[in-house]
């Protein structure tokens, strides 16, 4: 081969490797604000022939990504899928149980405390005039709203509770997209490798891929000697290895408070399979372990919180309201607990049942010494001895009192009773006067005929003299003894459990309603910290991965220039070439 062939081979090689060059550093620019992509580079080697240099040759396209970053950066993506859907859950939450008043001696505001200040006002308001039809209805619609408050906040932490199931389902979904995808992407980067050609931009997709993945659940890798990349959960079930295993899990249609997760159980939430194996415990990270950790355990605890005061606000009240009786009284009490006739019947004490008319003037009564009764059929058996009255279990096992004339009524005064291994009172223990209905916030509600005013609020007493006489008035309308003890009973000193992550403590019905709100915008507070702290830690990773691997623009337009530099200088190096050629060729012909 001639010095000019050996030229013009450089030169054409020359040109045919900035051509490729150009063509990469073009696609690098406009790629630089595509999300995942790389910087590339055409990378050159020499060409020897026989000792000879004879130019340059492109041996693939590559491009650099620090793995150690890489790995950082998929942690930092699972940490922050994690937070964000902690974030946005607990923000939610927190607005569910309404704003605060800036105010401790205020009623304004929505947050269950202030709801519960608005009733206590509105009973301060009824013990002044304790008989008024108006005010009765005024203390029994803010008692109704503390109750739809609770019912209402209730409802709206299991529809989170469901949003979380759903997203849970959503969330695989988009995981399993995700495994079907790098599975994909590894078949074509061998066949890519195998035909010699470059596979930068399929491993680009694939890191993108894995990032996605990594910020719903965590998982390990590593990429073989073949160039596949395998995928496992954190205890080593795989996900991805010669082929995709896809995620299995199916959201309930509907969830109640009593809904929970429990690993190998046929009822409640369904645990997370792959390959027929729970991996549900195995997920400690990203959006999908959020969601977790919130549908069974920090949603749960705020209802637990929430069951907390709903119940012993029914205790309270209640225990108050069975104290009292209305006037006129009503001619039948059915009670709530749920008894038989063969119920053993445990308690101390003396209690007074009577017959009245509708002006509240005595036709009969008798003082029950409650030792002397075994079970609830020998309580009845009394009851129905008093002149005027009727006592049975009814079909719902509820024990019902009746007047045998319908223009009487019947009235209880609990005087030194104790049922039960709690000492209730009489009418608390079988539930004749309950003012509340329910066993928890999903449930709690004024009782019904109260509610609709079909019967008036219990707040006269029956006469505790020692003696009674027929004829003579013994319910007491005006007084407002039992209107100050329901007052007493929301701001006095009440013991609350330990629920939900706050510990046992003594005071009011305010003070428990308002440390409920108070916990619930901590963990809001925290879970907000938190994500913008691994947001913060994951564009530091996101950056570096960036500066290290991604485009500059300043330098690509910079290397664009310098390559168009080589092409014309390539091309006037071909020219030159052609030229001696021709002249070579002409001096030829001429001898």
């Amino acid at each position: 081969m001639s010095s000019l062939d050996i030229a013009r081979s450089i030169a054409f090689s020359g040109l045919s490797a900035t051509q490729v060059q150009i063509s990469v550093a073009s696609a690098n620019i406009s790629n630089a604000d595509t999300k995942g992509y790389t910087a590339k580079t055409a990378n050159q080697s020499s060409s020897v022939t026989s000792g000879v240099g004879t130019g340059v040759t492109i041996t693939g396209i590559s491009s650099a990504v620090d793995k150690l970053l890489l790995k950082s950066l998929v942690g930092a993506d699972s940490d922050l899928g994690a937070a964000d859907t902690t974030n946005s859950f607990l923000t939610e939450l927190q607005q569910l149980y309404g704003s605060t008043s800036s105010s401790d001696s205020s009623t304004a505001g929505t947050s269950l405390a202030n709801t519960i200040a608005a009733f206590e006002s509105a009973l301060s308001s009824l013990a002044s005039t304790p008989s008024s039809a108006s005010l009765q209805s005024n203390a029994v619609s803010a008692l109704a709203a503390i109750t739809t408050q609770l019912q209402q906040t209730s409802n709206g932490i299991q529809t989170l509770r469901s949003n979380a199931d759903q997203d849970i389902a959503s969330s695989v979904t988009d995981i399993n997209c995700d495994l079907q995808q790098i599975s994909d992407l590894n078949k074509q980067i061998k066949q890519q490798a195998a035909a010699g050609q470059s596979t930068a931009d399929l491993e680009d997709q694939r890191n993108s891929a894995l990032r996605d993945l990594a910020s719903m659940m965590n998982v390990s890798y590593f990429t073989t000697s073949s160039g596949d990349l395998q995928i496992y959960t954190g205890s080593g079930q795989a996900l991805v290895d010669s082929t995709a295993h896809p995620l299995s899990y199916t959201a309930l249609p509907s969830v109640t408070a009593s809904t929970t997760y429990s690993a190998g159980s046929s009822s409640g939430f369904s645990g997370i399979t792959v390959n027929g194996v729970d991996i549900t415990s195995q997920i400690s990270s990203g959006k999908v372990s959020a969601l977790i950790t919130l549908r069974d355990q920090t949603l749960p605890a705020a209802q637990s919180q929430l069951d907390e005061l709903a119940r012993q606000l029914t205790a309270s009240v209640n225990a108050v309201s069975n104290q009292g009786t209305s006037v006129p009284p009503p001619a039948s009490l059915t009670g709530t607990a749920t008894v038989s006739s063969t119920t053993p019947f445990s308690a101390t004490g003396t209690v007074r049942i009577a017959v009245a008319d509708k002006s509240g003037n005595l036709v009969s009564y008798q003082d029950l010494d409650l030792s002397s009764y075994a079970t609830v059929g020998d309580l009845a058996t009394a009851i129905n001895g008093i002149s005027g009255l009727s006592a049975s279990v009814d079909a719902n096992g509820h024990l019902s009192i009746s007047t045998t004339t319908s223009s009487n009524g019947v009235a209880i005064n609990e005087m030194t009773s104790a049922v039960g291994s709690a000492a209730q009172g009489f009418s608390d223990y079988f539930g004749f006067n309950d003012l509340i209905t329910g066993t928890g916030a999903f449930d709690i509600a004024v009782r019904s005929d109260i509610l609709n005013g079909t019967a008036a609020l219990p707040t006269a007493t029956l006469d505790a003299s020692s003696t009674m006489t027929a004829g003579n008035s013994v319910l007491s309308p005006g007084s407002a003894t039992v209107v100050n003890a329901l007052s007493s009973a929301l701001t006095g000193s009440t013991n609350f459990g330990m629920a939900g992550g706050l510990g046992a403590t003594t005071g009011s019905f305010t003070d428990y309603a308002a440390a409920i709100v108070a916990n619930v915008a901590g963990k809001a507070t925290q879970a907000s910290a938190a994500y913008t702290a691994k947001q913060t830690a994951q564009s530091t990773y996101a950056n570096s991965l960036s500066s290290q691997s991604g485009v500059n623009i300043d330098e690509e337009s910079a290397n664009l220039s310098a390559l168009q530099n080589k092409y014309a200088a390539a091309s006037q190096i071909i020219t030159a070439v052609n030229a001696m050629f021709s002249a070579l060729m002409t001096a030829m012909s001429a001898s």
